[in-house]
């Protein structure tokens, strides 16, 4: 082997790679402590970068819209991002007013008149039970048996008022700890955000200036190409996801309203946020919503039920794979595995940031997949997916 400068540096760099591994397994506790100390520390400056993100996709919207036809105009181009930035700041607050000003007080009268709800329904539904099992006493008998020890309860409560006020009161303080860390931690994300969103050109620019400072063109072009279909991946995704999510709750609200089902705007608008959960959140909504009618209906309940599966498989096979499936680019299929693997990982999350995380690795597999099929002397069929052998390459293979 010749020990020249460039294979002197190679192996200076396999040795200094293979001490910091070492010292990574050997110390992990206290390596796991410097990531979360770390991570703790950025963590705002991440979470206003997901903000801007998020926000991005309304306030591109809204400036190519309004202020794309007035280029001539410089004090409106000045102010087109600003304007654009505030827009889309009282769009969002009026979706978070409608949920907590009309939702969220009518699901609230809702649970307290359940109590009385749930008093008119017991007996009614011993009286069914009775019919149904008229001839088996033994089932009759355990369900009019059913029965609430209140002195057992009103035990179990004094107990927690003389053992547990202590840790109550402890706890209290850390939850009012816990609330005013997090209200800092936000109002820090936001301001960043709107930094970002105010400046994100310039951001761009510099961003740019340091990779092909500090980095070869090649691996910069391939970080940027990737960030774009990555960029251009997440924001279909939000947008098909959101216009999924309306569309559903309009198709409910529209249904229920028409076979005068109860609770139409509130189960309407309760479905539609639970569907931006993808494919499984709509399932939610429809718990709550068939207990809702239940305690006031129950055929009626039966009836939301059924309608809920017809709109399901409508919404699950045309809506859905059409609006959120084509704007990331991924088939059908793909979509359902994105979602269980990040459901059981990572939760909600998981499922929102799965879908367009694979789709990125879908279509990068997808790209090299091609070309090494066309470096090979094959081509692929944009219609049906059939491989083929190019008739150039064919005749000169002996």
């Amino acid at each position: 082997m010749n020990l020249d400068k460039e294979n002197l540096k190679k192996i200076r760099g396999l040795i200094l790679f293979t001490i910091v591994v070492l010292i990574v397994l050997w110390k992990y506790s206290l390596v796991l402590d410097a990531l979360a100390f770390v991570l703790r520390i950025v963590f705002p400056f991440l979470l206003g970068g997901a903000i801007a993100f998020i926000l991005n996709v309304p306030m591109h919207f809204l400036e190519k819209t309004l202020f794309y036809n007035k280029k001539g105009k410089v004090w409106v181009q000045r102010l087109a991002r600003p304007l654009s930035l505030v827009l889309t700041i009282l769009f969002v607050l009026g979706v978070i007013s409608l949920v907590i000003f009309v939702v969220v007080p009518k699901l609230g009268s809702t649970v307290i008149s359940l109590g009385t709800t749930i008093q008119d329904f017991v007996p009614k539904m011993q009286h069914w039970v009775e019919e149904l099992f008229d001839n088996n006493k033994e089932i009759v008998s355990l369900v009019n048996d059913v029965q609430i020890d209140w002195d057992k309860l009103l035990n179990g409560i004094m107990e927690f008022f003389k053992n547990g006020a202590g840790s109550v009161l402890g706890s209290t303080f850390t939850v009012a700890k816990s609330i005013v860390s997090g209200v800092t931690t936000f109002v820090i994300a936001f301001v960043f955000a709107c930094y970002i969103l105010l400046q994100k050109e310039r951001l761009n620019i510099q961003i740019r200036k340091i990779m092909y400072a500090y980095m070869k063109k090649d691996l910069v072009k391939k970080v940027l190409d990737v960030c774009s279909l990555t960029y251009k991946t997440f924001s279909s995704f939000l947008t098909g996801q959101c216009v999924e999510a309306v569309i559903l709750g309009t198709m409910f609200v529209i249904a229920m309203s028409v076979f005068r089902l109860p609770y139409a705007l509130l189960v309407g608008v309760l479905i539609a946020f639970t569907a931006l959960i993808p494919i499984f959140g709509a399932f939610i909504g429809c718990f709550v919503g068939a207990f809702l009618i239940l305690m006031v209906a129950p055929m009626k309940a039966l009836m939301f039920v059924i309608m809920f599966l017809v709109l399901q498989q409508i919404e699950g096979n045309l809506i859905y794979p059409k609006v959120v499936g084509s704007s990331v680019g991924l088939p059908s299929i793909w979509v359902l595995a994105a979602v269980s693997i990040g459901g059981s990982l990572m939760g909600v999350v998981g499922m929102l940031v799965f879908i367009p995380v694979v789709s990125v690795l879908y279509t990068l597999l997808r790209n090299n997949v091609y070309g090494r099929l066309a470096n090979k002397g094959f081509s692929v069929d944009n219609d049906s997916g059939d491989l083929r052998l190019r008739k150039e390459n064919t005749g000169n293979e002996n």
